[in-house]
Order: C-alpha cells, then sequence, then structure tokens
C-alpha cells in the first residue's frame, strides 16, 4: 500500500463498523473495561485489525461466516503474533448476543498478561 493509503482505509473502516463492532465498541471505549484503552481498525503493519489494546499487546477481531477455515486469518494471525500481539477471534454473533461473555474472554486475557 502507498504510504498513507493503510490509515485512510482504517479511517474509512471506522466509519463503517458492522453492527457486532458497533456493540463491542460502545463497551470497550472510554476504557470502560477494565481501564484498558482499546482502538477500534488500527493499522498494525501490514493489517487493520477491529480492535486492538496496543499498550496490552492484544488484538480483538470479530469476524463472520465468511471467515470460516480462512487460510488469510491464519496467515494474518500469524503476522500479528510476530508482532507481538496476542490475536482474539470472536464471531459476530457472540458479540451480538453474548457481549458480557466476550466482554469477560477479553478481560481475562487482559488480567493474564497484566500478572
Amino acid at each position: 500500500m502507498r504510504e498513507g493509503a493503510k490509515t485512510r482505509f482504517a479511517r474509512n473502516l471506522r466509519k463503517a463498523l458492522t453492527d457486532a463492532e458497533i456493540c463491542l465498541w460502545y463497551r470497550l471505549r472510554r476504557r470502560q473495561l477494565g481501564g484498558f484503552r482499546f482502538r477500534k481498525q488500527h493499522p498494525i503493519g501490514a493489517y487493520v485489525v477491529d480492535f486492538a489494546c496496543v499498550e496490552q499487546k492484544l488484538v480483538v477481531e470479530l469476524d463472520g461466516s465468511q471467515h470460516l477455515d480462512s487460510c488469510h486469518d491464519a496467515a494474518r494471525d500469524a503476522c500479528l503474533r510476530e508482532n507481538g500481539f496476542r490475536v482474539l477471534r470472536f464471531w459476530n454473533n457472540d458479540a451480538l448476543l453474548r457481549t458480557d461473555d466476550v466482554l469477560a474472554a477479553v478481560l481475562a486475557a487482559l488480567a493474564d498478561k497484566v500478572t
């Protein structure tokens, strides 16, 4: 990608969040989850991730059915891990219907890193 193109791409993604991303972002923003700061549609390396807690090196990805058995996602996760990030993946339906369970899993991963 050209210089600045990834940033513009991320900005456009921030304006077009899915329903699941909106639902989760509403609960992640403004340090609402354990005081941790999250960024939405954040560029990391060659990718733009759904949510990132940069300080704790944690990425949260929400996936729809198009991600079922995606080898692209495996390569993406490997690249993110090479950059020191842990990746948590959840289905869109889980973010919409079991938001508290998703947030509990994210908070547990953050707590695990802190201790």
